[in-house]
């Protein structure tokens, strides 16, 4: 929609530094890789100045890639916007209800979470990409959104192109030999006929773009479909995990409440408009947002306040009993742990015999939570936290009974 309209900025030349990142350089090379293989095997299969459908072939093939890149691009560099520092909201009694980040100096408000990547507090946070080196959150959720949904759709059109291409070289050899190939379809009535060589190489490197291609489409099309689902209820992938804590944690104390999203509009049709504009410029200044009927302005960052509350009441105290060095992939931890390494770019922390761990939350074979440094912890003025295996620290006989259950398992009374 809009999105087409907006205009990519850059706040200094320094944006220009994500490019430097191992995600967008995976991302920009397998766009290159399969627009050019594309181009070049569609000339080989569907001459595009010969026939009316051979040049609108060519030219949805540099339309899928201009608009790829261009929404991509968008996503990347216009970012999903930040909240001001030192921000706070009108009233002076609402900031009871928010969190306050110290890092920006400012109240978090409604639907912003703190970025450690972006170490800014992010509008509408929706999650950290790689691929773009920045967050999707307010400002660029439509371009991230068409990015996803047409990378697919111009891979697809690519995957066909290949497959024809190989099927009809491939066929002209078996008819005509190893040393020529002569031009199907459309380009085989031109006088003289053309001669293309296709060797080993091309083949090669068809199949492998071809690989990409549905790769990708796979790939991308699956996170598509999760982004367009949570648009479609107005929310973000960090309020979907905040909705289900919202029931975990009513249901784990049994408590005579219900929890009511507050921004779904009630029908998908509004909350579709609230992600994509006409005019490219997304509903409201990411600060305050429209609620349902029935609902506080602050109902979810109440919700918030009480499952920050309730991590610490359920969180468990470790002993590290071995070192730990902090790798990602630990082989000296077994194959179990190494093979189920949290798939998220949160860190890891270094560990040593002796220390203590806070525990929040954990997987099968690791735990996340906060290194005890000192008695500043309470206060959270002094943490490092991250990820760590379970076999190299043990409960602490003072605690609880419970281990922090693995993520997506629930307790109950």
């Amino acid at each position: 929609m809009g999105t087409f309209c907006s205009v990519i900025k850059f706040e200094n030349l320094q944006d220009l530094r994500r490019l430097c990142h191992w995600g967008p350089i995976i991302a920009l090379s397998v766009i290159a890789i399969c627009s050019t293989m594309a181009m070049i095997d569609s000339v080989l299969w569907y001459w595009p100045l010969h026939t009316t459908g051979g040049s609108v072939n060519f030219i949805m093939l540099i339309n899928w890639t201009v608009m790829i890149l261009y929404n991509y691009f968008n996503a990347m560099f216009a970012g999903p916007g930040f909240v001001p520092r030192g921000w706070k909201p009108e009233k002076s009694q609402d900031s009871m209800y928010l969190q306050y980040c110290k890092v920006c100096q400012a109240y978090k408000a409604p639907r912003s979470h703190h970025c450690r990547k972006c170490n800014r507090c992010v509008m509408k946070m929706d999650h950290h990409c790689p691929w773009i080196n920045n967050c999707c959150g307010h400002q660029n959720h439509a371009s991230f959104t068409l990015f996803l949904l047409l990378a697919p759709l111009g891979c697809i059109h690519a995957a066909f192109i290949f497959v024809m291409t190989m099927y009809t070289q491939l066929y002209n050899r078996l008819s005509f030999g190893w040393n020529t190939v002569k031009i199907d379809m459309s380009a085989a009535r031109r006088d003289p006929p053309p001669i293309v060589p296709f060797g080993l190489a091309a083949f090669a490197a068809t199949l492998f773009a071809l690989g990409l291609a549905l790769g990708t489409t796979i790939a991308v099309g699956m996170l598509f479909f999760i982004q367009i689902k949570i648009i479609l209820r107005n929310k973000t992938s960090i309020e979907s995990w905040i909705e289900e804590k919202a029931k975990d944690r009513i249901q784990y104390y049994q408590l005579d409440e219900v929890f009511v999203f507050p921004y779904d509009m009630g029908s998908k049709w509004k909350n579709f408009k609230q992600v994509f504009t006409w005019s490219g410029v997304p509903e409201g200044d990411g600060l305050e947002w429209p609620i349902r009927e029935g609902c506080h302005q602050y109902s979810l960052t109440i919700e918030q306040l009480k499952q920050k509350a309730d991590k610490r009441v359920r969180s468990v105290r470790y002993k590290v009993i071995e070192d730990y060095s902090g790798a990602c992939c630990p082989v000296n931890r077994g194959i179990r742990t190494f093979f189920t390494s949290p798939c998220t770019e949160e860190p890891r922390i270094q560990l040593q015999k002796g220390e203590f761990i806070l525990a929040t939350r954990g997987l099968r074979y690791w735990l996340y939570g906060d290194k005890i440094l000192d008695d500043s912890f309470i206060e959270g003025t002094s943490r490092v936290r991250g990820w760590f295996p379970r076999n190299c620290v043990e409960k602490c006989p003072c605690d609880g009974e419970s281990d922090p259950a693995p993520e997506g398992e629930k307790k109950n009374r």
